[in-house]
């Protein structure tokens, strides 16, 4: 066997033994291997039958992908300057091939061959529903990744995307490298009203430095409390410009993105006149269930409308108790997240500290887990994997004893690891038509929580519960799926503005008691939530609801317009600023540059389609109401029987169908918006 880990991928990745000088080697064989399977089934030996290019091309391009994944997956996971070296340094060549495999008219008139053969035969013998969509959807990305362009056209559309990729990467750096350059030094007086935690967690980051007092970060568990609880005004307008202002011209020119937004959108509009469509947000919209970036407009344009009187209420109400019970007349953007706390505790009589307490990591993975057992009928046991760093767990997925998926889970922020919380594939479910055997799906779920201090476990507060249930739901859509065709197998295939649904479909339960309660046991006397904090809890669930739905619509309407206005890279501060003014109850500070760290459409996959988020709420919101259809005193919302048809119509599913044909299976109907109103107490 060769010693390159990154070559073996019989099994799951090596990750405790693949190093830097792994990467260029491994890629040289795999992408030759790749190149000449290319050439193989472009050639006349082999067929426009399915099996037959499934058994080389497929199989080929398999092995690459998860070998670049494991690439891929430790620069964000575990960044060093020389895993970033070995990765941009094979990203051009790796984004040609994939380039230029989807732009191969020889491979794109076998499939148009295939696809043209199916009309002649009888019912039975053709191709299978999952796999015809598997080749509807590969003739559809022919067309998108420029099979049909030629000459000056489409070498000019195989640069745009070497160029794009690597601009992306150097954004996604800049943001990594801004937040985790900035530090402040503060004293314990400074830190006055900053829960006991957070100042375990800091003084502790400053002693192995061997300075005194705390060390404040922009990562989320320094940053979001310090803005929630310090009393010390400077010390929050100090961390909020840093936040504010991450790489941005306000910092060093190395790390400013401005030039990378202008670059990155003229070349997804030159991308989007050369394949025939009048701006990049068409392009981005074609594999999406809306239709078209007005339809989108108008449904956010819709939503604001309904939000607004709800978020300028919130407004007025969070100006008055700052000028009346906070001495603060002139409420600025680095004091929004302490007043609302103190009125949160104020009208609610709590506070998200008090909360925390409850939530330890060791009972919140227990109780996720039973739910998850319970209402999908499967069992989650502890496994082992090679892993990338000491504080990741691996799990298997089994039903009726036989193993459906597994997953990595990395739980904590650290310097190197980039900002935010993801699902990643490690590899999908599919009948390998090499080996015939049926290979599970394999998921990674990555959160940046706060690690514990000491004997301590990890506390999360609700928001942390509710994102590590986000990207569950993200995972449980890739590993339950039952589909055996690679190109349809859960979340591949799926509209991207559909894939949401069974992630916000999660965050449901982490309002509902029964299920709380499994969730809860507090950090020193292991009590569960008490029901008059849980009260307490539902009471505030809205709390803002209106501020941070026209905030979600503030970043949606300014993607899409942005995608949808060629031009607007001249001027993106510009379009921000008309956005805010369009929909915002709370125009930050003309500093602010927070597009400067938008990772989600600039460096993720979200271009023109951020709006996605709102657009699955409701799909979400509606999935869920069957379940508070159906509940009973007995079994609360726990209905195995309504998890079971959810499971089957939308998890095992995947792409195998069309999300419309999947929810209309679940719900018997297409989705209304109401019961997402009526979630977010604005109906």
């Amino acid at each position: 066997m060769s010693t390159n880990p990154l070559l073996d991928t019989s099994g799951l990745p090596l990750f405790d033994q693949i190093k830097p000088e792994h990467v260029t080697p491994a890629l040289d064989l795999l992408l030759a291997d790749a190149e000449a399977t290319l050439a193989k089934v472009t050639g006349p030996d082999v067929p426009a039958d399915y099996d037959a290019l499934s058994l080389l091309l497929d199989v080929s391009t398999e092995r690459l992908g998860r070998a670049w994944g494991a690439v891929g997956h430790l620069n964000s996971v575990a960044d060093t300057p020389e895993i970033r070296a070995a990765y941009n340094e094979n990203l051009p060549r790796v984004t040609e091939f994939y380039t230029r495999l989807g732009a191969d008219e020889r491979l794109y008139a076998k499939y148009k061959a295939l696809n043209e053969a199916q009309k002649g035969l009888e019912p039975e013998r053709r191709l299978s529903p999952a796999r015809q969509r598997a080749l509807d959807l590969a003739l559809r990305g022919f067309v998108l990744g420029g099979a049909e362009l030629q000459g000056d056209a489409k070498a000019r559309f195989a640069a745009i995307q070497e160029e794009q990729a690597a601009k992306s990467q150097a954004f996604s750096e800049h943001v990594m490298d801004a937040t985790d350059a900035f530090s402040h030094y503060a004293s314990t007086e400074e830190l006055a009203g900053v829960p006991e935690d957070v100042l375990n967690a800091t003084r502790a980051a400053a002693e192995a430095e061997g300075k005194e007092g705390h060390k404040l970060t922009l990562h989320m568990p320094c940053y979001l409390p310090v803005m929630q609880y310090a009393g010390n005004r400077t010390l929050r307008e100090t961390l909020y410009r840093a936040y504010a202002t991450r790489a941005s011209e306000s910092g060093p020119a190395e790390r400013d993105n401005t030039q990378l937004m202008a670059d990155i959108l003229a070349l997804r509009q030159e991308e989007a006149r050369l394949l025939g469509y009048a701006n990049f947000a068409e392009v981005s919209l074609v594999p999406k269930m809306a239709d078209n970036p007005a339809q989108v407009m108008h449904f956010l344009r819709d939503l604001a409308q309904r939000a607004r009187p709800f978020a300028e209420k919130d407004m007025a109400e969070l100006r008055e108790f700052a000028r009346t019970e906070c001495g603060l007349p002139d409420l600025q953007a680095w004091d929004v997240a302490y007043v609302s706390e103190k009125l949160k505790e104020a009208r609610y009589a709590f506070s998200d500290q008090e909360v925390k307490q409850y939530f330890t990591e060791p009972t919140v993975l227990k109780g996720l887990f039973g739910l998850i057992e319970k209402l999908f009928e499967v069992q989650i046991l502890p496994d082992t994997a090679p892993v990338w760093h000491e504080s990741v767990r691996f799990f298997g997925i089994e039903r009726q004893g036989q193993l459906v998926g597994q997953f990595y889970l990395d739980p904590y922020a650290r310097t190197g690891k980039r900002p935010g919380a993801w699902m990643d594939d490690v590899r999908g479910r599919w009948t390998r038509p090499d080996t015939q055997g049926t290979q599970t799906p394999v998921a990674h779920l990555v959160c940046n929580f706060a690690k514990g201090v000491g004997d301590k476990p990890a506390l999360l507060t609700h928001d942390d519960v509710t994102t590590l249930f986000h990207e569950f739901g993200h995972g449980l859509h890739h590993m339950l799926t039952q589909v055996n065709d690679i190109g349809v197998s859960g979340i591949s295939g799926v509209e991207w503005d559909a894939v949401e649904l069974p992630s916000q479909f999660m965050e449901n339960f982490c309002w509902e008691w029964d299920v709380v309660q499994q969730l809860t046991s507090h950090v020193d006397t292991g009590a569960h939530l008490p029901r008059e904090l849980f009260d307490k809890m539902v009471a505030a669930k809205n709390f803002q609801s209106g501020m941070q739905t026209v905030r979600q619509i503030e970043f949606s309407l300014f993607d899409m317009r942005l995608h949808a206005e060629p031009g607007s890279e001249a001027n993106v501060q510009k379009v921000v600023d008309e956005v805010r003014q369009e929909v915002a109850v709370n125009i930050p500070p003309a500093f602010n540059r927070f597009q400067h760290s938008f990772s989600h459409i600039f460096a993720g996959g979200y271009a023109a389609g951020y709006y996605s988020y709102k657009w699955a709420e409701v799909l979400s919101a509606d999935a869920y109401a069957a379940f508070e259809e159906a509940a009973t005193p007995e079994s609360g919302v726990l209905n195995a029987d309504i998890g079971r048809r959810y499971r089957e119509a939308i998890l095992e599913a995947g792409g195998s169908r069309s999300a419309m044909e999947n929810f209309k299976a679940f719900r018997g109907r297409e989705p209304s918006i109401d019961a997402l109103l009526r979630h977010q107490g604005m109906s």
